[in-house]
């Protein structure tokens, strides 16, 4: 039987042993003590300071707020504006037109519109009768104002020297036939002899010997004409 027993290690190595056991005894030591601490400190509440971990999954950049939409509520204006009362449209008052009398109607000389009615239905059918004799009668003075006849009348005075003489050929305004529409000048010269010849059939008739052209309605139609006057004469006034 052999007597031989292991070789003891030498004096280096047990101090590494020695000191790695050291090393792991003091870990476990401060591990236990660690732990300890924690567990306390979450029986006593004093990790409650510390912020909680939250997620940043679609937080903002940082340094930039969140983007919200804020509702602006327009202020009504303290200042009002007082609404001024506005008149009522003026209307505008047209002046009643006092009806006006329509003038009358200024006919020619050189017409039958101004005679008398009575004069102007004979001499109308007078007329057509010629013309159907191929004879054209015209009218060269039908009705004449006051005032022409006035100034034929010292034209006419003119020329004969007198009044009485004047007033054979041109009557004074206020007894002249042709102021009245109830006298008419005619012409040519054929018209005249026609109209001298047949106009009593229409009730028209020559009145003066000295004037060949004067005619007026002396008789009722159908009837002869009542013997002519040598000359017009002047009333006495």
């Amino acid at each position: 039987m052999s007597n031989d027993l292991p070789p003891r290690p030498n004096s280096a190595g047990r101090t590494r042993l020695l000191s790695v056991i050291g090393v792991v005894g003091v870990g476990a030591v401060v591990g236990a003590l660690l732990l300890w601490h924690a567990q306390v400190g979450e029986v006593l509440g004093l990790g409650a300071d510390k912020e909680p971990v939250v997620s940043t999954v679609g937080a903002p950049a940082i340094g930039a707020p969140p983007t919200t939409t804020k509702l602006v509520t327009p202020t009504p204006s303290r200042r009002t504006t007082r609404s001024t009362p506005t008149a009522p449209p003026k209307t505008a008052t047209t002046p009643s037109k006092k009806p006006t009398k329509k003038p009358t109607p200024v006919s020619r000389e050189e017409s039958i519109d101004g005679l008398s009615p009575k004069l102007k239905s004979r001499l109308t059918k007078a007329i057509a009768a010629a013309k159907a004799d191929g004879v054209k009668i015209s009218i060269t003075s039908g009705r004449r104002s006051a005032a022409k006849q006035q100034r034929l009348l010292n034209d006419a005075i003119k020329r004969y020297g007198s009044y009485k003489l004047a007033t054979r050929w041109v009557l004074p305004p206020k007894y002249s036939a042709h102021v009245q529409g109830k006298a008419v000048d005619i012409g040519p010269a054929a018209a005249m002899t026609w109209l001298n010849k047949n106009g009593w059939r229409y009730g028209v008739c020559r009145r003066y010997d000295n004037e060949p052209w004067h005619f007026e309605a002396l008789t009722t139609p159908g009837k002869k004409c009542p013997p002519r006057e040598p000359h017009a004469v002047a009333k006495a006034d």
